[in-house]
């Protein structure tokens, strides 16, 4: 981009930015009709970029209204999307719940965070865990959406996520053809837009968004965050690479994520925050080890009664993988496809870089 371009994107962006608080005081009224989770709706991610978890249930949080996924405004853009979505698989009805972990070595706090949004994939942006986290300002607002105390959100820390997963719902879009047919209302948007006028991408930004719900997982997790010093972390991580947490004894498995070795074990976090899991967790998952009492996401291991109880109890109530693009595909005209993604990649790149 161009000296004269980028000096058109920061006036517009400051023309639009008096509108931003606005935007987010209404964003529930408007999805306050229900969850609008469906492939194929276009969002925005630059008004609420790095607080995109106030309308998407992705982290454990602290309200006690949990029956809503998903309610970030949504608008329709693609006519006739049904023989283009597929649903891969939905395990809570086949039963195929086997209480696979999922488990992710941190060398620091910005490696945690970016692995628990690991499955959150958001086109033209490097780190779109950042879209959720930039609002974490505070030590202690990261210790609870992790579940850790807040005195190990600084220093020269090591992290462990474990979390097991229920996943329900998985939706996706196939390719969209070239050809996709769009809604009238989402053509006559289009029009609105100029090559060369900076302000016209972005109200279009703001009435329509700037990518589209390619895919989408919803279900429910457990995690948890076991912290160390780097050297006791560095021996368990070659350790489980070398032989393979399959092939540890349950005695050394249990060690490793026990406070002889732990220097701070974590809360069990519910995805959904679901009070009554949470409950169950703690009593039911916690271990007595030595003149230890903890809880620990380890202890249903292998156990398949745990794992049976708590079938039934993760329920499909939280979002836990989403896949967005560009809205590129809806611009027929190649002028403005460029113009359009030009202005979108470079505000992006200016969230990221200010994050």
């Amino acid at each position: 981009m161009n000296i004269q371009t980028l000096s058109r994107v920061a006036v517009a962006a400051r023309m639009c930015s008096r509108a931003l608080l606005l935007v987010l005081l209404t964003a529930f009224v408007s999805a306050a009709d229900g969850d609008k989770l469906q492939v194929g709706q276009s969002m925005d991610i630059m008004s609420r970029y790095g607080y995109l978890g106030i309308t998407m249930r992705v982290v454990a949080r602290n309200e006690s209204d949990t029956s809503w996924i998903f309610r970030e405004p949504t608008y329709d853009v693609f006519a006739n999307l049904d023989p283009l979505t597929v649903h891969p698989r939905r395990s809570a009805k086949s039963g195929s719940f086997n209480g696979e972990f999922h488990m992710e070595f941190c060398d620091n706090l910005r490696q945690l965070k970016q692995a628990y949004f690991r499955d959150f994939a958001f086109e033209g942006l490097d780190k779109p865990w950042q879209a959720f986290t930039t609002g974490w300002s505070s030590p202690e607002t990261i210790a609870r959406h992790m579940g850790i105390n807040s005195s190990f959100v600084h220093g020269d820390y090591c992290y462990v996520l474990v979390r097991l997963s229920r996943f329900w719902d998985n939706v996706k879009l196939s390719r969209l053809p070239n050809n996709v047919n769009l809604l009238e209302n989402m053509a006559e948007e289009i029009e609105k837009i100029f090559v060369g006028d900076v302000a016209s991408v972005l109200m279009f930004t703001r009435r329509v968004g700037t990518h589209y719900i390619n895919s989408f997982v919803t279900g429910n997790s457990l995690y948890q965050v076991f912290v160390y010093h780097k050297p006791i972390y560095l021996r368990i991580r070659e350790r489980l690479k070398t032989r393979g947490i399959k092939n540890l004894s349950p005695v050394e498995l249990s060690n490793f994520f026990s406070p002889w070795y732990a220097e701070h074990i974590g809360q069990i976090q519910v995805a959904s925050g679901n009070k009554t899991v949470k409950h169950w967790a703690t009593n039911r998952l916690r271990v007595h080890y030595y003149i230890f009492s903890y809880t620990s996401l380890m202890k249903i291991h292998g156990d398949t009664k745990l794992l049976s109880d708590l079938n039934g109890l993760l329920q499909n109530e939280a979002l836990l993988q989403l896949d967005l693009r560009s809205l590129t595909p809806v611009f027929k005209d190649p002028v403005k496809r460029e113009w359009f993604n030009e202005i979108l990649d470079n505000y992006l790149n200016l969230l990221e870089e200010n994050s």
